[in-house]
C-alpha cells in the first residue's frame, strides 16, 4: 500500500478540514460513499491540516482548527477501553467541527462483553403515545324526596405506554441521548439521538446520527447493553408470525380478524 500523502477534504458534523492523509487514513475515513469523514480517522497532526471550514461561521479559515482531547483509558465494556476522545473546534466561534472516539480491545482475540452500567437505579425507558383514550362513566341520578340530584359525569383519560424489552443494564431515555453507538466489532457507527416508534412495525427503535451526519434507526432488540456507550449485538430472536399480522403487507390486525384491514388479504 502506498504511503504517499494526498490532500483530501474530511467532513465532520459541523464543517470540514483540508488535510494531507495516507492511504490507510483514507480507508478509515471512507464509509462507503464519495466523501471522506474525519471521525473514523481520529486525531490528525495539526501540521497536516491546511484549512478548515466552520458551518456556524459559514467561512473557510487558513490553518488547522483547535484540537482538544483527553485520554480517559476508561473501561466502558468488558474487553473494551475508551482510549481517547476529542474534537476539532473552530478557532473563531469555538463551535465543534467534528468529534471522535478511539477504542481499544485489550484482548484483540476476545469478544466485547457487557457494557459498564450507566446507573444501576435507572428506570426502564418508556415511550408515551400521543393520543389518550377516554373512558366516561355513565352519570347516575339519585332522587331524594322532591329534589333530584345528578352527579356530574367524570371523564378519565389514561395515557397508554409502549414498553419494549430493554437491555439488562437499563437506562433512562434522556441518559441514552448523546451516547456513542458502537457495534459488536468495536466500531463507532454514530451517536444516539432519541427513542422512537417505527410506524410500520409499531416497535421501539433508537434514532441515531450516523458518522456521516445522516439520520438512521436501530431496532431496540439489537441493543445489547447501555452504559458509557450504547453497545449493539445480535438481536434477540423474534417469532416470524404474530396474531393478526398480514403475510402480504405486514399490517397487524385485531385478534379474530378474517381479512387484513390494510390490503384485504384473507388471514388464516
Amino acid at each position: 500500500m502506498s504511503s504517499e500523502l494526498r490532500l483530501k477534504k474530511l467532513r465532520g458534523s459541523g464543517g470540514y478540514v483540508m488535510a494531507t492523509v495516507t492511504d490507510e487514513q483514507q480507508m478509515k475515513g471512507n464509509l462507503g460513499g464519495p466523501d471522506l469523514f474525519l471521525a473514523p480517522i481520529g486525531r490528525l497532526d495539526a501540521d497536516k491540516i491546511t484549512k478548515h471550514f466552520c458551518n456556524t461561521c459559514e467561512k473557510e479559515f487558513e490553518g488547522p482548527p483547535k484540537i482538544e482531547f483527553e485520554n480517559p483509558n476508561e473501561e466502558v465494556a468488558e474487553n473494551l477501553v475508551l482510549a481517547e476522545r476529542g474534537q476539532y473546534i473552530c478557532n473563531s466561534c469555538n463551535a465543534s467541527i467534528a468529534e471522535y472516539r478511539e477504542f481499544n480491545k485489550p484482548n484483540e482475540d476476545g469478544e466485547v462483553g457487557s457494557a459498564k452500567p450507566l446507573d444501576p437505579n435507572a428506570v426502564t425507558p418508556t415511550v408515551e403515545a400521543t393520543t389518550p383514550t377516554v373512558e366516561a362513566t355513565t352519570p347516575t341520578v339519585e332522587a331524594t324526596t322532591p329534589t333530584v340530584e345528578a352527579t356530574t359525569p367524570t371523564v378519565e383519560a389514561t395515557t397508554p405506554t409502549v414498553e419494549a424489552t430493554t437491555p439488562s443494564s437499563a437506562a433512562s431515555v434522556s441518559s441514552i441521548e448523546g451516547r456513542t453507538v458502537i457495534d459488536e466489532n468495536a466500531n463507532k457507527i454514530g451517536t444516539a439521538k432519541q427513542v422512537g416508534i417505527d410506524s410500520n412495525t409499531q416497535s421501539m427503535v433508537l434514532v441515531i446520527t450516523k458518522n456521516d451526519g445522516t439520520e438512521g434507526s436501530i431496532p431496540w432488540a439489537s441493543i445489547k447493553k447501555v452504559g458509557e456507550v450504547v453497545l449493539l449485538g445480535k438481536p434477540d430472536e423474534i417469532p416470524d408470525s404474530q396474531p393478526g399480522k398480514c403475510p402480504e403487507c405486514g399490517f397487524v390486525n385485531k385478534d379474530g380478524s378474517k381479512f387484513c384491514e390494510e390490503c384485504g388479504t384473507k388471514l388464516q
